[in-house]
């Protein structure tokens, strides 16, 4: 399976790993943050970005999803690295920490807290986004040098959309257009649901952040993370949305630098009380 991907930096791997119809680029703000301390790798997942849909076609579901990450991981030399996602990409790292194949997981606003309704509203949301990128390229430049028109198309994804430049956001806005895989991941969430069982006994540590401006899966959602993950540092990200690296790189790089054990951890008074993580040497 191809896939594309940046790589930059020295020290213990980290794998960065996007939401549906997104980049690797999700993840520019905070990458030279990371690389300081760890090497890095931001991936295009299959279908996404540069990445080209496998030619025995998309995974059916997330089992298959994890699965097709396991040979990319070893042929890019990676023995238990650790990982940070979002979204997608979140659900993605919490998975492989439960396959017990990784070193620690950062999960931010993961897929799989859901309920039904809510799983259904936030793909509305994102076909609504996806609809939307199809207008002609030229007419989508000249809208999104405007500082409004820009808040007005990235707010369901972020809180403070208009720290995106111009040729950033209309980049996404063709990733999301483009990315052959948005209807087969869309498809496979429907029955999609993250089994909390599986990550009980994961002797790696675990943090989940969550936007407290999420418009796609809202914070609620975190306090089913911190009832179902009670080893699991929960955090609530204070004025980030769903895609929260634009919104405050420091405070997201810094956790998960925390988690990765690259720096020490800060006592944050928005994490929960009950769900204090293990010591780990």
């Amino acid at each position: 399976m191809s896939v594309h991907f940046r790589r930059a930096g020295s020290g213990e791997p980290l794998v960065l790993i996007h939401g549906i119809g997104h980049r690797h680029q999700a993840w520019e703000p905070v990458f030279d943050r990371l690389t300081a301390h760890h090497e890095v790798i931001a991936l295009d997942l299959p279908g996404f970005g540069n990445s080209p849909v496998p030619g025995t076609g998309m995974p059916a579901d997330m089992a298959a999803t994890v699965a097709a990450m396991l040979p990319v991981l070893t042929e890019w030399g990676l023995e238990r690295p650790h990982v940070a996602g979002y979204s997608l990409g979140g659900a993605i790292s919490l998975e492989l920490a439960a396959n017990g194949v990784v070193a620690s997981a950062t999960a931010f606003s993961p897929a799989g807290f859901f309920t039904p309704a809510e799983r259904r509203r936030a793909l509305a949301i994102l076909r609504m986004l996806r609809v939307n990128s199809y207008l002609p390229t030229p007419v989508m430049r000249v809208a999104l040098r405007s500082a409004y028109l820009r808040a007005l198309c990235f707010a369901p994804l972020m809180a403070r959309p208009t720290q995106l430049d111009v040729d950033r956001a209309l980049g996404d806005a063709l990733a999301l257009r483009r990315g052959l895989g948005f209807g087969a991941v869309a498809r496979a969430a429907r029955d999609y649901r993250f089994d909390c069982l599986r990550l009980a006994d994961a002797a790696v540590p675990v943090t989940i952040g969550w936007g407290d401006r999420d418009r796609i899966f809202g914070v609620h959602q975190a306090e089913r993370a911190r009832a179902g993950l009670p080893a699991a540092r929960v955090v609530t990200l204070s004025r980030c949305g769903h895609v929260p690296m634009s919104d405050d790189p420091d405070l997201v790089a810094g956790l998960i630098l925390e988690t990765t054990g690259a720096v020490p951890r800060t006592d944050r008074p928005d994490s929960s009380p009950a769900a204090q993580p293990p010591v780990f040497p």
